[in-house]
This record gives C-alpha cells, structure tokens and sequence, in this order.
C-alpha cells in the first residue's frame, strides 16, 4: 500500500511539473530564439487557399477573401502573391470531403473542438502555418454541421453538391476565430488587447480574448484584466485568466477572495489562487487560503473552492485545518444537501493530497 501512494505521490508531481501550461505557449517554447523572434515581428502573412470539390479542384477566390480579410481586422498586413515579401504563410485547405492528413501534434490540443478530428470524413476546412519554410505543429479544423455533403444539398434543393459544401465551409470561417488564436500562438498580445478595448467587439468575442490571454499568461493584460472585472459579463472569464498570470494576480485574487460581494467572484478568485498555487509551486497562497477556511463567515460555495485549492498546493500546514472542518462537517447529518456534499468531497480530496504529499516528499 506504502509503495502504491509512493507512486501516485510521485507520478502526481511529475504531472504537475510536467503538465504545458497552454496550448499557445506550449507551441511557442518549442521555437528556438530566433523563431520566436519571428513570430513576435510577423506583420505581413501571405494567405495561400485550396478548394477541392469530389469533381477537382474549384476556385478558391471566396475563401481567400474571409481569411485575409479577418486577418486584416486585427492588423496583419495581407498579401496573397508569393513573390511579395511576407513574415509567415497561413494555409486553407477546403475540401467537401475531407483528406485525412493526421492529427496536431501539440499535446493538449489534440482533444479541442476544433483540432483535426481522424473520423470526420465529410466537408472541413484545415488551417497551418509555415515560419520560414518551416511547417509548424499548429492545425486547426473547421467542419460543417452535415458530413454528407450530397444529401445535405439535396435537402437543401442546391444544385451541386460542391459548390453547397464549400458555401456552408466559407461562412464556417467567417465565425471561427482564427485570427484570434493565431494572434495568441504568435504572442501579439498588443492585438488581442486592442480588440477587446474596442467598443465595436462582440462580448462573446471578449470572452474568447481574455481567455486567450490569461492562456498566453500575459502580464502585460493585467490592468485590462482588472478593469474587465467590472463587467458583469465578462468578469468571471477575466478572473480565470487572471489565475493564468501568474504571481502578480496574487495580490489581486486575495484581495478579491476576501472583499468581492458576489459570493462567485470570491469562489472564482480562490479557484485562480490554487491554480497558480499548483502551476508554480508557490506556497504563499497557502495562508490566505487557510485563513478563509477558517473564517467561520466564509459561506460554503466558497469553502468548495479554498479546500479544492488547498489540495492543489500540497503543504503540511493544510492538514490540521482541513481535518478539523472535515470533523465538524461529519457532523452535519444532511443527505439531501447539494452544496454540503460537494464540501466534503473537496475538503476529503485535499486531506488525501496533503496528508500523502507530507508523507513522502
């Protein structure tokens, strides 16, 4: 039994230290110095498009258009001439049925929605990029709503099933935020921020974007981040990003935890504490939270979120507190009860990874 918690103590810290922080800033480690330099320069991107029906291949004219012109909304200068001078090339690859050309090699991203699906046999569209002349590990994939672009057309009384595919895939990316997420995998943090400074951005855009960033872990984002808190919409994303910073969201998510008047906001705040907690192994998160946990007026959806917290940090100093609240809430006969089973749950969790951690690190 000892060696088995050895091991899950072992394979449990390995995982943490191991484990890529985002899919963006995964893929940028993986550049030398002086490719990341590239990518910080990228200005120009020539837009090269494909589009290929069952009947051959089809101009690609309409595609092209939605790409340059949705990169060129957030800035990038669009060329669509190889022969002019370009920092990278973006790729779109549009088919009615799909060519199977293997899976993103990024690690986590292989489980996205939107990553290249081997079973989608029906209308996509595959999107690369090439630093250069290098072919990154960067694919994402956009799909239509039907795989059977025949019969989808036939319902839809189109007359060639190619041209209807390929209609269906043209609006498919003028929704997808491609430029979005390239300017994330580049690292233009200075582009996403001005998007979501600016009035004219959809708040379903701004969601997208301060996700990226605290993805990104840009500092820099940090005031933003904090004025976004203020919107009651995009409040709860911009403290999840905020837990992505790192170190300077400290003092904010504290402040929050202890202060904020909406009981989801402080929740939301502790959650971001031991996800920096965990990430960084920074154990100075560790007395705000047991301070909080034995705060007899801290209400339970927030004690949810302390005890989960504390889990992820494992300290010995954690133990005594949690099974002290563990007692009391064995206490409390109340089957019936949602929130107060989800606290035992999370307090039962943390003392296991505490308890082990103190054991045998």
């Amino acid at each position: 039994m000892m060696q088995r918690s050895l091991a899950l103590s072992t394979g449990l810290l390995l995982w943490m230290v191991l484990q890529p922080a985002s899919p963006a800033l995964a893929h940028r480690e993986q550049f030398t110095p002086e490719q990341r330099v590239q990518l910080e320069n990228i200005q120009t991107v020539l837009v090269e498009t494909v589009a290929l029906t069952e009947k051959g291949g089809t101009g690609a004219r309409a595609i092209a258009e939605v790409a340059g012109r949705r990169l060129a909304e957030i800035g990038y200068t669009v060329a669509q001439d190889a022969t002019r001078p370009h920092d990278v090339v973006f790729r779109v690859k549009c088919e009615q049925r799909k060519t199977w050309e293997g899976t993103t090699a990024g690690g986590g991203d292989a489980d996205l929605p939107d990553a290249p699906s081997r079973l989608w046999k029906g209308p996509a569209c595959q999107l690369t990029y090439a630093l250069g002349g290098m072919k990154v590990k960067w694919q994402k994939e956009v799909r239509t709503d039907f795989d059977d672009a025949v019969a989808a057309a036939r319902t839809a009384q189109a007359a060639d099933p190619g041209t209807y595919a390929l209609g269906k895939l043209q609006e498919a990316m003028e929704q997808y935020e491609f430029p979005l997420l390239l300017a994330a995998e580049w690292g233009h943090s200075e582009r996403l921020l001005k998007l979501l400074d600016s009035g004219d951005t959809s708040q379903a855009r701004k969601l997208k974007i301060i996700s990226l960033l605290g993805e990104m872990q840009a500092d820099e984002a940090l005031p933003t981040l904090k004025a976004a808190l203020k919107d009651r919409d995009l409040g709860k994303q911009a403290l999840a990003a905020i837990g992505n910073l790192g170190k300077d969201g400290i003092p904010l998510l504290i402040d929050l935890m202890n202060t904020a008047p909406q009981l989801e906001v402080q929740a939301a705040a502790a959650k971001g504490l031991g996800q920096i907690g965990g990430t960084l192994g920074d154990a100075s998160v560790v007395p705000p939270l047991l301070a909080k946990l034995q705060d007899l007026k801290t209400d339970w959806t927030v004690l949810i979120e302390v005890a989960w917290a504390l889990g992820k940090i494992p300290d010995k100093r954690s133990i005594q507190p949690l099974y002290d609240l563990d007692k009391k809430l064995q206490a409390i006969r109340d089957p019936d009860n949602v929130v107060l089973k989800k606290l035992k749950e999370a307090v039962f969790w943390s003392i296991k990874q505490c308890d082990t951690w103190d054991q045998f690190s």
